[in-house]
Order: C-alpha cells, then sequence, then structure tokens
C-alpha cells in the first residue's frame, strides 16, 4: 500500500471513529500532496510524498520551537500533537550513531577529506538516509568527521 493510500484509508478511518484532530491533520496533508500533484500534474511517487511528509513535520518542529519559546503552550501541544500523527507515516528514524556509521561510509566512499568536501558527501549522503533523520543532524555528524 502505498503512502498515498495509507492516508485515505487512515481519513476514513478517523472520520468512523470521528477522531476530529486525527482527520484535520491528514486533511492538511492530503491538501498539500494534492496542490503539488496539481502543479505537477501527476501523481506523486511514495518517494516525494515522503519528502513532503519531512517538510511537513520540520515545519512544525520549528513552529513548536517558537510557540515554546512564546508561552503559547496551548499552540505547542496542538502542533506537537500534528507532528505526531504525520510522524506515524515516517519510516523509522535513525538513531545518532546509525547515521555516524553511514555518514563515515559515505565520507569514505566519495574520498573526502576536508570541508571543502561537505557538499559532495551531503549529495551522495542525503538520498541514503531520506526521510529516517534531520537533514540538520546529518550536516552537523559530516562537519564534526570533516573537522
Amino acid at each position: 500500500m502505498s503512502l498515498s493510500e495509507r492516508l485515505n484509508e487512515d481519513m476514513k478511518q478517523a472520520m468512523k471513529s470521528q477522531d476530529k484532530f486525527k482527520l484535520s491533520t491528514i486533511r492538511m496533508v492530503r491538501a498539500t500532496i494534492k496542490n503539488l500533484e496539481i502543479d505537477l500534474k501527476r501523481t506523486l511517487d511514495d518517494s516525494e510524498v515522503l519528502d513532503i511528509l519531512s517538510r511537513e513535520i520540520k515545519q512544525r518542529k520549528d513552529a513548536l520551537q517558537e510557540f515554546e519559546k512564546a508561552g503559547r503552550d496551548d499552540l505547542a501541544a496542538n502542533v506537537k500533537a500534528e507532528a505526531e500523527i504525520i510522524a506515524e507515516y515516517l519510516p523509522e528514524q535513525l538513531n545518532e550513531d546509525e547515521i555516524k556509521v553511514i555518514v563515515q561510509q559515505t565520507i569514505q566512499e566519495t574520498g573526502a577529506t576536508s570541508k571543502a568536501d561537505i557538499g559532495k558527501v551531503m549529495s551522495a549522503l542525503m538520498p541514503k538516509v531520506k526521510g529516517r533523520a534531520d537533514g540538520k543532524l546529518v550536516n552537523q555528524a559530516v562537519q564534526q568527521f570533516l573537522q
């Protein structure tokens, strides 16, 4: 089952169980996906849907930080709950140790030796961790190894 199909099925289930919060969150994500499909004039594959889900999670994390900084716990709780619902559709996230192992392997594969090679390493690395790790964490790990 593709991610789009899974979102549709979960939306139907949320309607049946009258889970309004989950329903609105899934509808918001589906609307983003549908808008991009309309712009591109084709249906999206799972990797493109995964990109959208990752972007939605990142937006929510950024908003969560801002709301917490502003002391808006009510809004922070909503955004955090939305992020948790969206995270259900992402693959298992890599921990720091797993990221470091993949970074080391990629550095060896690309032959990178200095900070000037970060772009080359990141372009080879990001497809390997797509949807499974935050780009900021990956970048920090690469910089740490290429000091």
